[in-house]
């Protein structure tokens, strides 16, 4: 089944698996670009073994499958953006708070910038970094993917994307599925253990 973007077709497990990959690299990216600002140093981010953060992942999932009609109108796509990754982090926050025994990964009660705050799970900041990446999403990387898709051919672009999109899966599966079930370690030991987490 193809999904029609701004440039062209492009198969829907392709695009899905593009929104994967930029998604949850640009996470990785702007996480560790947040806290070396808030913390001075760079610190490992997200449960994963490589430059990509899972929750991201789903929350560009999220953003495209309830947004992907609305993109004559940007601010209805950011407001939506912002209130459906702002969900998604607090439920993430408060679900892995309680398996986690008040250990979630993240609490924006002790960071800057921290407008907003509710429990530590989510911040004015977060959600509106939430909307404006649902705005980079639609009207700059979905176009670009379409642009790149275009620039190298359906089949080298498919192949690059599931590709990475499988490596990225792999590593989400194994850290927050098998390592946690059957106790073995996981990236975020492995890195906390080598003093990078």
């Amino acid at each position: 089944m193809k999904q029609k973007t701004e440039n062209g077709a492009m198969s829907l497990g392709v695009l899905l698996m593009g929104i994967i990959v930029c998604a949850g690299i640009f996470g990785w990216v702007y996480e560790t670009l947040f806290y070396l600002y808030n913390d001075g140093q760079i610190v490992k981010r997200g449960s994963c073994f490589g430059p990509w953060i899972d929750i991201y992942c789903l929350g560009g999932l999220l953003m495209y499958f309830m947004c992907r009609k609305l993109t004559k109108s940007p601010w209805l796509v950011a407001v939506l953006c912002g209130a459906i990754c702002g969900a998604l982090e607090y439920a993430a926050g408060f679900i892995l708070d309680r398996v986690n025994k008040g250990h979630w990964g993240w609490d924006y009660s002790t960071e800057k910038l921290n407008f907003g705050n509710i429990n530590g799970y989510i911040c004015f900041r977060s959600v509106l970094t939430f909307a404006l990446s649902g705005l980079l999403l639609f009207y700059v990387i979905l176009p670009w993917l379409a642009w790149l898709q275009k620039k190298l051919g359906e089949k080298a672009f498919s192949r690059i994307v599931v590709t990475l999109g499988i490596i990225i899966l792999i590593d989400i599966a194994y850290n927050d599925i098998a390592a946690y079930m059957f106790g073995m370690p996981g990236a975020a030991k492995i890195y906390r253990d080598l003093g990078w987490f």
